[in-house]
């Protein structure tokens, strides 16, 4: 007896070809310059936080919904949320980081990649470019 192949391979047989734009926003950053070469796009620097029980933590999810990229990751203790500044938006990425920064959870990420001195050296660089 001859099985359809539908049914076979059920529940693969579905799926699409390609990866919606929603998967491919979601890859990882490594992954995805392997996969598709370097995406070209300006310095970013990215905070990288759980939930914190904090004041202003409301505050601090309203401006990093504001920044360039914004994702929520995980679930349960591994839930994360994650802003991209470009440096024209040195403000909102000061006020986010006045917020969230004081907590040793925070990373700092230098386009994407964890770098020495993140939030000594680089952070206070890109202060300089916020008018007074």
């Amino acid at each position: 007896m001859m099985v359809p192949a539908m049914d076979r391979f059920w529940p693969y047989a579905d799926l699409a070809e390609q990866p919606t734009d929603e998967e491919l926003a979601a890859i990882d950053p490594d992954l995805h310059e392997a996969l598709f070469g370097a995406r070209p796009r300006p310095f970013s620097i990215t905070l990288v936080f759980p939930d914190l029980d904090i004041a202003g933590f409301d505050q601090a999810l309203a401006i990093a919904r504001q920044s360039a990229e914004f994702r929520e990751t995980g679930a349960g203790g591994s839930h994360r949320y994650r802003a991209r500044f470009w440096s024209s938006d040195a403000a909102r990425l000061r006020d986010l980081f006045q917020i969230v920064g004081p907590s040793d959870v925070t990373e700092v990420l230098i386009d994407d990649r964890p770098v020495p001195f993140a939030r000594e050296l680089w952070l206070p660089l890109v202060w300089f470019l916020l008018p007074r």
